[in-house]
């Protein structure tokens, strides 16, 4: 069984080249991306305490999360670039949520598919940055995250495997992966993990 799809649109050289003109804009933001995936996490089991069989694997993912954000900024510290004052939504993630439905179960699904979804997304850009970078340790770095982000798109479908009937997630997923391709070709192209 499979437990995510691929995404349907590739990411554009334009981006690979913004992010590698300005690094330490996009260290900035993939931070704040990694605070925010921990967040995400946690804010599952904040919303849905009932849903036990997944509240491990969430606590896991936060955790990941978090220690991705403590490994983003030991970069940044080395390079001398500090954490922005303040940082903005994501247009991207902002774009996605737009589109989930309202009802309670037809919104958990659609929240897990998203990160599914996005995660998928982070690994493809994460992949095609270790492969822009020189320096070995960096490398070695992004080559990691890729990995780790590839096994979190795989997560979240299972999760959502555990509630929802295999059909209904898989369609679901394919109407996501389709809007996710929409959303990321009408956004501005920038030093940003989005």
């Amino acid at each position: 069984m499979k437990l995510n799809l691929d995404i349907k649109v590739a990411s554009s050289k334009e981006w690979i080249e913004a992010v590698m003109s300005d690094f330490d804009s996009f260290l900035q933001d993939h931070a704040d991306c990694e605070r925010k995936a921990s967040a995400m996490a946690m804010s599952f089991v904040a919303k849905y305490p009932d849903r036990l069989e997944i509240i491990p694997e969430l606590i896991e993912t936060a955790v990941e999360e978090l220690e991705h954000f403590r490994d983003v900024y030991a970069l940044m510290q080395k390079r001398g670039v500090a954490l922005p004052p303040s940082m903005g939504g994501d247009p991207y993630v902002q774009a996605l949520i737009k589109l989930c439905h309202s009802g309670r179960n037809e919104r958990f699904m659609d929240r897990l598919l998203i990160a599914s979804v996005l995660e998928t997304r982070g690994a493809e850009r994460f992949k095609m940055v270790a492969e822009a970078l020189e320096d070995p340790e960096m490398k070695r770095f992004y080559k990691m995250l890729w990995v780790s982000e590839a096994k979190h798109g795989h997560i979240f479908v299972k999760m959502a495997l555990n509630y929802f009937p295999e059909e209904e997630v898989y369609r679901r997923l394919e109407w996501w992966i389709e809007r996710e391709s929409e959303v990321i070709q009408g956004l501005e192209i920038r030093a940003a993990l989005h």
